[in-house]
Formats: C-alpha cells, sequence, structure tokens
C-alpha cells in the first residue's frame, strides 16, 4: 500500500547558511500515529511546515496521497489538517464562525451537523458563540483543532498541541486524537512531553540539527534502545561495596538499596552472577526489581549521542 505521506532527500538552507533540514527521507503510513521528537531548533517544525507548503525546501520532493506538494498543492493541501504551536485567532470572531470559515477557505460545502459533532467532542459546544477573546489558553487551542478539522482531513498535524493544556483538558484532547486514529486520520505529532509520545505513538521518529536520526515502532525502539535497572533491596544498609563489586553496583544514599543496569539485548544479563556474589560477600537481599527505561531517557541518550 502506498504510504500516506512520502518524502523524499527533503533538505532546506537559508541565504544565511543555516541548515535548518538536511537530507531528510520518511514514510508514514496512513492510520499510524508518529510522534516527531527532537529538542528546540531541531527542525520538527520546519519539517512540518514544509509538508504543509508553508515552506518551501530546497531540495527534495513529499507527496501526500500521491500529490506532490509544489505541482499538485491543491490537491495535497486539502488532506492536511494543521494544529501549529502559536494561538492564532481572531479575538472577536465566535468560536463557530471560525470553524465554519477554515471549512469554507477549503470549499467545503456547510455542514452543521458535522461541525456540531466536532465541537461536542472537543468540549467546544457551549462555547459555540464565544468570542474567542474570552476563552482560556486551552479552550482556544481546542479551536485550532477544531478549524484543523472542519474539513474532515486524511492527515492532522500536532505541533506541540499540548502546551499550556491543563492535565485534564490533556487527557481529553488524546482521546480525541485516539478517536481519530480509529477513523483512519493519520497523526503526525510533535511534544515535549514524551511520556505522551510514549503513549500514543505507534512510531516515533528523532530529530537533531536537521537530521532524522532513526524511526522505529515504538516498541522495537523501546526493546533496542531501553535498558532495564534493577534495584535490590538490603535487609542491612551496606555503607562500602567489595572492590569487586563497587564499579557495577550504585549505592542509595542510606545504603538499603543497590542499584544495577543492563542490557536487555545482552546474550547474559549477569544477574545471578551478581546475587551470588552478593551473597558470598555476606550482603544479604531482601527483594528484587526491576524498571524498564523511560522513553524521556532513551531520547536524552540518543540527543546527547548525536552531539557529542
Amino acid at each position: 500500500m502506498r504510504p500516506i505521506i512520502d518524502i523524499d532527500h527533503i533538505s532546506k538552507r537559508y541565504e544565511s547558511g543555516t541548515v535548518a533540514l538536511n537530507d531528510v527521507s520518511l514514510q508514514i503510513e496512513s492510520g499510524e500515529i508518529l510522534a516527531l521528537l527532537g529538542p528546540n531548533g531541531a527542525g520538527k517544525t520546519t519539517l512540518i511546515s514544509i509538508i504543509c507548503g508553508l515552506v518551501v525546501p530546497t531540495d527534495g520532493t513529499v507527496r501526500v496521497g500521491g500529490h506532490d506538494i509544489r505541482s499538485d498543492w491543491r490537491a495535497a493541501r486539502k488532506l492536511i489538517g494543521l494544529v501549529p504551536q502559536e494561538i492564532a485567532l481572531e479575538p472577536f470572531e465566535k468560536v463557530i464562525d471560525c470553524v465554519r470559515f477554515t471549512r469554507g477557505l477549503y470549499g467545503e460545502p456547510p455542514d452543521e451537523a458535522y461541525l456540531e459533532s466536532l465541537l461536542r467532542s472537543l468540549a467546544l459546544w457551549d462555547k459555540r458563540d464565544a468570542r474567542t477573546r474570552e476563552l482560556s489558553g486551552g479552550m482556544k487551542r481546542r479551536v485550532l483543532i477544531a478549524k484543523a478539522l472542519s474539513h474532515r482531513p486524511k492527515v492532522l498535524f500536532l505541533d506541540e498541541p499540548t502546551a499550556g493544556v491543563d492535565v485534564a483538558l490533556r487527557r481529553e484532547m488524546w482521546q480525541v486524537v485516539r478517536d481519530l486514529r480509529a477513523q483512519g486520520v493519520t497523526i503526525i505529532l510533535t511534544t515535549h512531553y514524551l511520556e505522551e509520545a510514549e503513549d500514543m505513538a505507534d512510531r516515533i521518529g528523532v530529530i537533531s540539527r536537521g537530521q532524522l536520526l532513526l524511526v522505529k515502532p515504538k516498541a522495537e525502539l523501546m526493546g533496542e534502545f531501553g535498558k532495564k535497572r534493577l534495584t535490590i533491596e538490603l535487609y542491612q544498609p551496606v555503607t562500602d561495596l567489595p572492590p569487586a563489586l563497587a564499579g557495577r553496583l550504585e549505592r542509595s544514599e542510606n545504603g538499603m538499596r543497590l542499584g544495577y543496569d543492563y542490557d536487555t539485548r545482552a546474550e547474559r544479563t549477569g544477574i545471578a552472577r551478581l546475587l551470588a556474589e552478593l551473597a558470598e560477600h555476606g550482603i544479604a537481599v531482601r527483594d528484587v526489581a526491576t524498571k524498564q527505561s523511560s522513553l524521556e531517557e532513551i531520547f536524552i541518550s540518543l540527543v546527547e549521542e548525536e552531539t557529542a
């Protein structure tokens, strides 16, 4: 099946010499949620802006639904909805009129039943006649989402969609995202809340300094790069570890716990041998527990490795 978005060797260089994107290629499948992660200035927003036709690439091509974003921009753009980082709304316009206007820009006929359903799904129906300047920051961001969905796009870009949104509203918005994916909408998001990407995404891409470092299914990424920490609880505190163990274990401040990091991909974890060595040195183990590395830890290690 042809990907809904096909990015082929895209680069963006400015006259100042700044390279915002450097030879990025990526295929995005229909109906998936792809999270793009990267530090500020990594190129995430530039890539989204190119796909949406807001920035012209220096090199490369992008096709959306088979339509080239430059030679067949109208057809490509009609398939896309964009929720930008910045909140830019006409302050004196009513919520419902904002959404109607955006739908009309795409040449779509009036559909009040759909707009009502859309606003209800975003908890905006009761605010439909409110001026946008009267809304909270979280509500304004919901209006941006409603505008992006007003023409029923096949692809939705969410550029830091939950910035400034409280926890309760954030959860409701992610439920909307799940519902959209269930309807077959492809979703590409950038977020600084890495726990959201870990919870929501099917695949995760990491961008740094304009380069796409990797794109992998979330489970594969967590398995390949994730490490586990074994936490060992002791019956009695230890003040000094034997030299043979000191370089492999991390002692807690009170000496009641020891930490041991190991690679899940290794043929042998070394745990059995470690526990035997502890017993040999008279260190009694009360309990053990393991914890998988989080996506945040993996992301930080990848970016630090690339910039080192």
